[in-house]
């Protein structure tokens, strides 16, 4: 079983950066790809970023591509977001999961507005 908590939201003003983490405990953590995935008020869930478990493979949604970085470390079970030129779409509730959505974390808020 794997366990997922989120942190490092925050309000940023637009064209500001943030870092999200995403810490995970049991065993099984480093055999899953990681996804991370947000939601707007109002709007559906997104994928926007998902890295396999050895981190040989990133892919992003086309409306964070080039802005946005995941990356994760084994070692300490954990999983990052890194978001730069942030915008006011960028807001929103940011969720880690496993790829095969099995497991998921409570979400952290981020907010984008001067």
């Amino acid at each position: 079983q794997v366990q997922l908590v989120e942190s490092g939201g925050n309000l940023v003003q637009p064209g500001g950066s943030l870092t999200l983490s995403c810490a995970a405990t049991g065993a099984t953590f480093s055999t899953y790809a990681i996804t991370w995935s947000r939601q707007a008020p109002g709007k559906e869930r997104e994928k926007i970023a998902r890295i396999t478990r050895n981190s040989l493979a990133r892919d992003y949604a086309d409306s964070v591509r080039g802005r946005f970085t995941i990356s994760r470390d084994n070692t300490e079970n954990l999983v990052f977001l890194r978001m730069t030129s942030l915008k006011p779409d960028d807001t929103g509730v940011y969720y880690c999961a496993t790829d095969d959505d099995l497991y998921q974390g409570q979400g952290t808020q981020v907010t984008v507005s001067s």
